[in-house]
């Protein structure tokens, strides 16, 4: 029986193990849970003496030296998103097969995109504030609708194909500006491809980008200048891939709309005109924290590693070495 290792306190665990994903854990493998102190120390520990690492958030830095001589776990096992913050480059050298659940996670991400693309679209949060303030129907506006509208997406990552996703019934034109994704590879997503510009002149914009030095103020201040009127932009990638006073500025004129549940810095300092905006809808980096996302977690990637472990099979969970330099 293989051993496994669960390197996440016991409030982490409960927070990302579900029912099934114990059951599995318990039946496959012969498991080892951490304790309430979990310090880089007791990590190492805990990888020497296993085959798979289950970690998490809080899970200390998994220093290259565990894998020394051969040492070490062959498989670890992320319940949660970006593993570049967990280990270093060099561990996926060591023969070690690494997963993460960062797709589960994009696919809460996607249900918080098309909620906010809808709400703004039509006007909740105005005709809340219009009832709340003893308004009924003359509001003096009205809100639109997202079926068949073009859909611009910058960034082809997980949560933009999870989106993507979610947008077919509607039956929007998606457009979808990254440099990396091929013609090919948007036939098969339904998008086609397009530079920044024209991408960003559609009627809704969503943001997937990472953060890196080529994606930061990405959407400057001159391309949200050339925006149309009313576009709803939805940013739950990374703040600094947006000049946010820009696009704040503009929101407060009434001529664009914005969900931002990331921001530059974080957390931010806003000033009462933006928090009493009604055109901007405001979240604390949460787009992928669900109860049943996490929950689902653990065993999104357990079941990719047990797909690993018996047959090599390569599940969507896998963390590929080549795609390191642009993921998130």
């Amino acid at each position: 029986m293989s051993r496994i290792a669960v390197a996440m306190t016991p409030q982490r665990a409960a927070d990302v193990c579900g029912p099934d994903a114990r059951r599995l854990i318990e039946t496959r493998y012969e498991a080892t849970w951490a304790g309430d102190r979990l310090s880089a120390d007791d990590v190492a520990a805990l990888a020497a003496d296993c085959d798979v690492l289950l970690t998490s958030w809080g899970t200390p830095h998994l220093d290259a030296s565990i894998w020394t001589d051969g040492r070490g776990p062959k498989v670890v096992a992320h319940a949660a998103g970006s593993v570049k913050k967990l280990l270093d480059r060099e561990v996926l050298d060591q023969d070690v097969a690494v997963f993460s659940a960062a797709g589960r996670i994009a696919w809460s991400v996607g249900e918080y995109c098309l909620a906010a693309m809808l709400t703004l679209a039509r006007r909740l949060p105005r005709f809340d504030a219009a009832v709340r303030g003893g308004g009924w129907k003359q509001t003096g506006f009205r809100g639109g609708e997202l079926a068949g509208r073009p859909v611009g997406i910058l960034g082809a990552s997980s949560t933009a194909r999870a989106l993507i996703t979610l947008l077919r019934p509607f039956g929007c034109d998606v457009v979808v500006y990254d440099p990396y994704l091929g013609e090919e590879r948007a036939a098969a997503l339904g998008v086609r491809t397009a530079g920044l510009e024209e991408t960003l002149r559609c009627p809704f914009v969503s943001l997937h980008v990472p953060d890196l030095p080529e994606t930061r103020g990405l959407v400057s201040r001159a391309l949200i200048e050339r925006m149309p009127d009313h576009t709803i932009v939805v940013n739950s990638s990374r703040g600094p891939a947006v000049d946010q006073t820009a696009l704040l500025e503009h929101v407060l004129a009434g001529r664009l709309l914005a969900a931002l549940d990331v921001f530059d810095p974080e957390p931010p300092v806003l000033d009462a005109a933006v928090l009493g905006c009604p055109d901007l809808l405001l979240s604390p980096h949460i787009a992928g924290d669900t109860v049943d996302g996490h929950l689902a977690l653990a065993g999104y990637v357990l079941a990719d590693v047990a797909d690993w472990l018996d047959k090599g099979a390569r599940g969507p969970s896998f963390v590929d070495p080549a795609a390191w330099p642009t993921a998130a």
